[in-house]
């Protein structure tokens, strides 16, 4: 095993090979998900933020609620946030609910509810970073942006890194750079991701030796399962109290009550509760 810290340049048989690959999988295999039946710029943000660090199974159940209540960013940006989270609810990292709403209100009054096709204005957003941003602009416009997420990085650390580790983001982008079909970004994606959730259903999965990864935490009993909890709480009663939720939440995950305040003061911080909640 060793590091990597020079790119690499593949051939142009090397790529022609690989992408060859990649399409008979799709080919035969391709997934099926309702954000791909779509190129309506603002049903693609919607879901992309939603795949943020979620599982596409979770984002299935929420995706066509979502949009059929909020349908268009000026719907979204006339909603209440708690509406918002409520239609959010099972998704987790709620802050992308939050982030979502925010952008609405940006996208209508900036860009006439229209999603820009441009990545650096669009990493000037909310919660939307620069490979959002690139996927966004691949799915929406067939852009040939270049960008990596988790299946991307198993698909190209096992077929070209395989005796690496500690492998960088730069590395992994210049593949990708070299590898995408710039002609058809939209379908190339949709490839590539499949073919890496294949490689993991199979037990292929060297995601441990990319710089960028990093464990997930245990979500039973962690911030997030109480943030959720209290949400979930707030949502259904939102004429509830701090004492109310503390009681709540410390008979259904057995949290300490100091804890629970505190992670609900966080949370009035972060304008995901109202300031009501809290003792006058």
């Amino acid at each position: 095993m060793s590091n990597i810290s020079n790119n690499m340049k593949l051939t142009q048989q090397k790529i022609k090979t690989f992408q060859t690959n990649i399409y008979n999988h799709y080919k035969k295999h391709g997934r099926s998900f309702v954000w791909r039946n779509t190129t309506n710029p603002y049903h693609i943000f919607v879901s992309e933020v939603m795949l943020q660090q979620t599982q596409t199974k979770r984002v299935e159940k929420k995706y066509e609620p979502f949009i059929a209540r909020f349908p268009n960013f000026k719907t979204l940006r006339k909603a209440a946030l708690y509406d918002v989270l409520e239609y959010w609810q099972g998704l987790g990292y709620n802050r992308r609910a939050k982030f979502l709403h925010q952008s609405a209100k940006i996208i209508t009054e900036k860009y006439d509810g229209t999603v820009p096709n441009d990545t650096k204005i669009l990493e000037t957003l909310p919660g939307i970073g620069s490979a959002t941003a690139a996927s966004i602009c691949a799915f929406a416009f067939n852009a040939p942006t270049v960008f990596v997420e988790t299946n991307i990085r198993v698909v190209f650390i096992h077929e070209f890194l395989k005796d690496k580790t500690k492998i960088s983001d730069v590395t992994l982008l210049d593949l990708a750079r070299q590898t995408l079909d710039k002609k058809n970004a939209r379908i190339w994606y949709y490839a590539i991701t499949d073919y890496g959730a294949m490689l993991k259903s199979q037990g292929i999965n060297p995601i441990n030796k990319s710089k960028s990864y990093t464990k997930q935490s245990k979500f039973v009993g962690s911030d997030r399962q109480i943030r959720g909890e209290i949400i979930r709480l707030v949502i259904k009663d939102k004429s509830t109290s701090q004492t109310e939720i503390c009681k709540k939440v410390k008979k259904t995950l057995h949290t300490k009550p100091d804890k629970i305040k505190k992670i609900i003061s966080d949370l009035v911080d972060e304008k995901l509760v109202s300031r009501d909640i809290l003792p006058k």
